[in-house]
């Protein structure tokens, strides 16, 4: 019997890709529910015809037969939802940032060690991006050699039309740094090989919104580990003319060359997505790597399976969201 799965809270897009690479995985889709009518039900609709809307989130929690909880609800609400999804026996992937407080950090990691279940955020800055995927499987080769150094930068458009009141509540998102920059912070960790850093920089601010003093649009880290170092800059400032949602990229420097993703779109001129540049001793090139795969949903279904921990540890997705945490307490003290 393949794996069946059931999403609780659609207040953000990101449960597209949370629910169809499952989908792509084997899994089996079986039901939703959320809190009214927020504005992703249009495209969830279109992309998951058939799939049922439960009376409330108990019929799905009791149900035995599903085995795992998406949750992609406004960000203050998805401790709790994770938390009684896994006191019912749910393994559970939720959207970034897996929380909005350290308070909230620490009772899923008391639920996990209690429960035993799986609690995992889906990073889409890795996990949905085959250059991502590429890229590790160069850094394992040793094409780099030893990585010293990331730098992250995840710029995002505002597209103030579409965004829900919530997204303008400082509370409800968490702070740039918890939500936008939990991306870096796990690729700087994944790719240095670190299990815990020190914040040696952090800082947010509010330039160009004025009107919206709850929103942060740029934030910005430093962190330093024995195994590495790492940047992170992230915005909301990507301009009308860029022909996506943002111009993210990450490099990754090594003691014998560089990696260079363009994720999402090349301004130099190259169409498509998922650009890599390699350079080291040997090579110079430009590589393709929009068919590299995304290997994390097909190994948290083996891992739900198995119990095992192959998509990514426990302990990696609990540092990420403290260092997330802690560097928007940081910024915010300093402000």
């Amino acid at each position: 019997m393949s794996l069946r799965f059931a999403a609780l809270g659609l207040d953000h897009r990101h449960i597209y890709g949370m629910a169809g690479n499952m989908i792509a995985a084997g899994a089996e889709f079986v039901g939703w529910w959320t809190d009214g009518n927020p504005g992703a039900l249009d495209g969830f609709d279109k992309r998951f015809p058939g799939v049922p809307r439960a009376m409330d989130k108990a019929q799905l929690l009791d149900d035995p037969t599903i085995d795992l909880i998406l949750i992609s609800a406004i960000p203050r609400d998805r401790a709790a939802l994770a938390i009684a999804a896994m006191e019912a026996g749910k393994d559970v992937m939720v959207d970034k940032p897996g929380c909005t407080t350290l308070e909230q950090l620490e009772a899923i990691k008391a639920c996990v060690a209690r429960t035993g279940r799986i609690w995992s955020v889906d990073f889409s800055e890795r996990f949905e991006v085959p250059s991502v995927t590429r890229a590790a499987e160069l850094v394992a080769e040793g094409a780099i050699g030893k990585v010293v150094q990331t730098v992250g930068l995840g710029p995002h458009r505002l597209n103030r039309p579409t965004r829900p009141d919530w997204f303008f509540e400082r509370k409800a998102y968490g702070g740039i740094l918890t939500d936008i920059a939990s991306h870096q912070i796990d690729q700087f960790l994944y790719f240095t090989g670190a299990t815990d850093a020190e914040i040696t920089l952090a800082s947010v601010g509010n330039f160009a919104n004025p009107s919206d003093p709850g929103l942060q649009d740029f934030g910005e880290i430093a962190l330093h580990a024995p195994e590495g170092h790492g940047y992170i800059r992230v915005d909301w400032y990507t301009p009308d003319a860029l022909p996506n949602w943002g111009d993210g990229r990450l490099t990754i420097l090594g003691t014998e060359g560089y990696i260079e993703l363009r994720k999402y779109v090349d301004v130099g001129g190259r169409d498509g997505t998922d650009h890599l540049v390699l350079v080291n001793g040997t090579r110079c090139e430009n590589i393709d790597a929009s068919d590299a795969g995304l290997p994390y949903f097909a190994r948290l279904a083996a891992d739900i399976r198995d119990r095992t921990e192959t998509a990514m540890p426990q302990a990696h997705a609990f540092k990420v969201m403290e260092l997330g945490l802690k560097a928007q307490e940081m910024a915010e003290a300093r402000a």
